[in-house]
């Protein structure tokens, strides 16, 4: 005596296997560019000959973006060292003039009478050489 339950197991795998349903495979529409892809100026031969050409253009557009980014980056760097080179240019005329200001006879005079030298009330003597008579 056989199984029977697995005699209708195997049968009902059976018909499963016989149901699988086979769907066509769609047909490519017919518009304008898959003629021209197939049938028209561009096929799989000349996209393949043309290709060397394709990465040429591509690694130009990258040249291209790469020395743009460049130029960028070379203008920041030129525009940072403009604005550092005008401060350096302001304080380079306020120590001048502060300079100036600490050198004229009053400012010295001031600094001076800290250190206990005064100017000199009496105005310079002329000093005359006496010639020897003989």
């Amino acid at each position: 005596m056989s199984n029977r339950l697995r005699t209708e197991i195997q049968e009902e795998e059976a018909e499963k296997e016989l149901l699988v349903e086979e769907r066509p495979v769609p047909e490519n529409p017919e518009n304008f560019i898959t003629n021209l892809m197939s049938k028209g100026i561009v096929t799989t031969d000349s996209v393949t000959r043309a290709l060397p050409f394709v990465f040429f253009l591509v690694f130009l557009a990258m040249v291209y973006i790469a020395n743009r980014q460049l130029a960028e980056n070379t203008i920041r760097d030129i525009d940072k060292v403009s604005k550092e080179v005008k401060e350096l240019s302001w304080d380079f005329k306020t120590t001048k003039a502060e300079m100036a200001y600490k050198s004229t006879q009053t400012e010295v005079a001031k600094r001076v009478d800290t250190l206990g030298i005064a100017a000199p009330v009496e105005p310079p003597q002329k000093l005359a050489d006496v010639e020897v008579v003989k």
